[in-house]
């Protein structure tokens, strides 16, 4: 990772929300269509050595993405994000439940809100996620939340320098 490139992470059980910003050494416009496209996203969510797959994805408001991360050994975690606001480039909201591979949602969820601005060349990923429960919160940082987001910002680093290339 590009140790000059901003990651901050925070949890306020108080209120239940966790708070990350990370910067991307790419511009607003690439950085905004790794978030948004599946192809993209199957790409780097989620920490090696699982790997990400999205069986939907409608990028729009009321749409969804239903994926799974996947172990090396196969075992498949399932999620379910609704697209519940989108102002292109700069702003989208997401509603999150884990679920089975049956798109069973497992309630509580959290409520993502994810906002992108670019500055001399940079883009900065400012993510808030409000849980409805602290248990949920807590399972999302048992399950390793801080250590993924760090390995799976570290993958979306290697995919922009890739597509910059090009």
């Amino acid at each position: 990772m590009n140790s000059d490139l901003l990651f901050d992470f925070s949890v306020n059980k108080g209120n239940k929300t966790v708070y990350m910003t990370r910067e991307f050494n790419a511009d607003l416009e690439l950085v905004w269509e790794a978030w948004t496209t599946a192809e993209l996203l199957d790409k780097w969510w989620g920490p090696k050595p699982f790997v990400t797959k999205t069986k939907v994805m409608n990028f729009e408001v009321g749409g969804r993405r239903f994926f799974a991360m996947v172990s090396p050994e196969g075992q498949e975690r399932w999620f379910v994000q609704k697209y519940t606001a989108i102002s292109p480039k700069t702003n989208f909201k997401t509603y999150n439940t884990f679920a089975d591979a049956d798109e069973s949602r497992e309630l509580p969820g959290s409520d993502w809100d994810y906002n992108f601005s670019e500055q001399n060349g940079k883009t900065k990923v400012s993510i808030t996620i409000y849980n409805e429960s602290l248990a949920r919160m807590e399972k999302m940082i048992e399950m390793g939340a801080i250590k993924g987001c760090a390995a799976q910002f570290e993958n979306l680093d290697e995919l922009l320098e890739t597509l910059s290339q090009k």
